[in-house]
Order: C-alpha cells, then sequence, then structure tokens
C-alpha cells in the first residue's frame, strides 16, 4: 500500500534533514519549516512534488520532495527521496561566515575559545610599532 501523504516531521527526520523527530519538530514551531513560502505545523502533510524550505541559520535550504517515507533510511538512499535544490548564493554566504566566523561573535556568548584568541592576537599590533610615538603635536 503506496502512501500519497506523509507528516512533514517524520519525512524530514527520515529523509535525514534532522537527527531526530523532536529536533524536526522544535524547526516547525520556531517557523523556520516552511512549504511554497509559509510556515507550516508539524503535522502538516506533504506529498510528492513540494518544495520544502528549512531555515538554518544564516542560510535556507531548499529542497524538493521525490518521494515519500515514512521509516529513517540510510544515508545512501536519501538522493532518492529528495533533491537539493538550494541555490548557489546561499552556499556562498555560508562559506562568507566561515571565513569571518571569529569576528561577527555576538555579544554576551562568553570567552573566545584558544583557537579564536589565537586568531585575534594575529591581528594585534606589532611590536616594533610600540616604539612609534603618535603624538604628532610635539
Amino acid at each position: 500500500m503506496e502512501t500519497t501523504e506523509v507528516r512533514i516531521d517524520k519525512w524530514m527526520w527520515a529523509t535525514r534533514l534532522f537527527k531526530s523527530r523532536t529536533s524536526a519538530v522544535e524547526a516547525c514551531k520556531k517557523g523556520r519549516v516552511m512549504m511554497n513560502s509559509m510556515s507550516v505545523k508539524a503535522s502538516r502533510m506533504i506529498k510528492v512534488g513540494d518544495m520544502v524550505q528549512i531555515r538554518k541559520p544564516p542560510i535556507t535550504y531548499s529542497f524538493k520532495v521525490l518521494a515519500l517515507v515514512e521509516r529513517r533510511m540510510s544515508a545512501k538512499l536519501v538522493p532518492d527521496y529528495i533533491e537539493n535544490v538550494t541555490t548557489p548564493d546561499q552556499y556562498e554566504i555560508l562559506e562568507l561566515e566561515k571565513i569571518n566566523g571569529f569576528v561577527n561573535r555576538e555579544k554576551g556568548v562568553g570567552r573566545p575559545t584558544k583557537k579564536e584568541r589565537r586568531d585575534l592576537d594575529a591581528f594585534a599590533v606589532p611590536q616594533c610599532m610600540d616604539d612609534v610615538d603618535f603624538d604628532f603635536d610635539s
């Protein structure tokens, strides 16, 4: 018996877009899952051919439903069920975020990690500049 509709949270979990069904439901509650540019609830039924957008900051992934499934599958079988139609400009945003990762630090997220501190120190003024007098009034 072939299924014609599946809950969107089950489908996202089964196609490995989320690690757990709970996280798929949470994404729906937070308004991060959209279908045809409209936010959807976890109980929303999807059909073959639907477009699903998932916002995982800083980018929005887009997928086309090729087939329906309710049970989790191996990663090798996922391309038979979904087609990634995310635009290249979204991936460019992701690359820029990786490059600028420590610079765009949100206020209040804590101290920098050891790697971030070393990167920040690399931008520090070289020691040879300590001898230079920048007082131009004299």
